[in-house]
């Protein structure tokens, strides 16, 4: 299949971005605005949360139930994400209605009504996942650990934090939309079966007269503490560890992610074999690369019993430091076909490569066709992910523990 990227960019510097898929009859749009949590004053943290909720209760015309109406009728499937960098708001849908979709999400982030009465419910939802989270304790492990290992703003949950959501006021979240929705440095995405110039028309007509912020990206502060244990009663110890590696921009990426697999990729990693099936020291181990525009990192959980919490770090550190020793033919055969299958499914689904191509735009600038990934991974050698890791001896982990009894990293 020819790969082909649809690019333009309007007149206040939004991005529009395009990639046809074959054999398809749905379409997936993204729009990537920077208006992430580390661009939020202090005291406002979950205020994203509340936002992405909040626009959809009533845009343009159309109030609350309207405007639910409207998006059900058009059969769209709405997703939405908040990170440290950037708001997202994302869509799915048959392809003959992409138009109508493109106009009402037009009103949704240029005309939302942003009604007094309508906030509450959005704030009190954000509360409820927040406190959600003791019900996963493997997700607000990981949460406490990224919370640690990020420089601050960039370490704010995504989540947010129940003093910030509770003190958050309509007219603070309102003057965050008008001043923090930059459409000067806004990416628009879209992958499968669409006309790239009405697309583009369309958003010209309605975004085009739209200014910008010129938001910067704020500078990195300091980071938390190397080790926090958050004590709980429950029967199980959650480890949460983060090491840094390069982002996604360095020549050494696709290195890091066949070491990453070769730890974590399958059920015959390192990971999964020696801490959990030859040791039985956990039920639950795996690691993966997380990155950021300029800072990344590979994040690791285990979750065991407090008897073998100490033991299942000791184990797991030790099996990434070991990784540099050697890794075989057949491990790095298994590292590489399970990448490229990941790869071939983001191909297929129109929901993951528009948000791939969204994502290597704000982080790369440029989109890296499918084609190009997979060679990157076809060059990768032992001998290249080992000089990786003898330049990164992953000495240095952030570590967070929620349960009964802590450990001793």
């Amino acid at each position: 299949m020819k790969e082909r990227l649809d690019q333009q960019r309007l007149n206040n510097g939004m991005v529009i971005l395009g990639e046809p898929m074959d054999g398809v009859e749905s379409v997936s749009f993204h729009f990537l605005l920077p208006a992430g949590n580390a661009f939020f004053p202090d005291g406002c943290c979950g205020a994203g949360k509340v936002v992405a909720d909040w626009l959809f209760r009533g845009a343009g015309r159309r109030n609350n139930r309207q405007l639910t109406e409207t998006l059900d009728n058009l059969g769209i499937h709405r997703s939405s994400a908040v990170s440290g960098e950037h708001l997202s708001l994302g869509a799915s849908l048959e392809a003959g209605n992409l138009t109508a979709a493109l106009d009402l999400y037009a009103d949704i982030l240029i005309q939302p009504r942003l009604e007094d009465e309508q906030f509450a419910p959005s704030q009190q939802l954000a509360l409820h996942e927040l406190a959600g989270l003791d019900d996963d304790p493997r997700h607000k492990v990981m949460l406490l650990t990224k919370e640690q290992f990020y420089p601050s703003p960039y370490n704010r949950p995504a989540e947010g934090r129940a003093k910030d959501l509770q003190a958050l006021t309509p007219e603070q979240c309102r003057q965050l939309v008008r001043t923090r929705f930059d459409w000067s440095q806004c990416i628009f995405a879209v992958a499968g079966k669409y006309d790239f110039q009405v697309v583009c028309a369309l958003l010209e007509k309605r975004f085009g007269p739209l200014s910008g912020t010129a938001s910067r990206h704020p500078p990195f502060g300091s980071r938390g503490n190397p080790y926090t244990h958050q004590p709980n009663e429950g029967a199980q110890v959650h480890i949460g560890m983060m090491t840094a590696v390069p982002p996604i921009g360095d020549k050494r990426y696709y290195d890091i992610l066949a070491g990453v697999s070769v730890l974590s990729g399958s059920m015959s990693s390192r990971l999964f074999t020696e801490v959990r099936e030859k040791r039985g020291l956990c039920y639950a181990v795996s690691a993966r690369y997380q990155t950021l525009k300029n800072i990344a990192g590979i994040s690791c959980y285990a979750g065991t019993t407090p008897e073998k919490a100490q033991k299942t770090f000791d184990v797991t550190l030790h099996e990434f430091r070991r990784l540099r020793q050697g890794i075989t033919e057949d491990e790095m055969q298994r590292a590489k076909i399970g990448l490229k299958s990941s790869l071939i499914m983001q191909s297929e689904s129109t929901q993951a490569r528009c948000a791939g191509i969204a994502g290597d735009f704000a982080y790369l600038g440029r989109v890296r066709p499918l084609s190009e990934i997979r060679r990157q991974l076809d060059v990768v050698t032992i001998r290249s992910v080992l000089d990786f890791l003898n330049t990164n001896l992953f000495e240095n982990f952030t570590v967070a523990t929620i349960g009964p009894k802590s450990i001793q990293p």
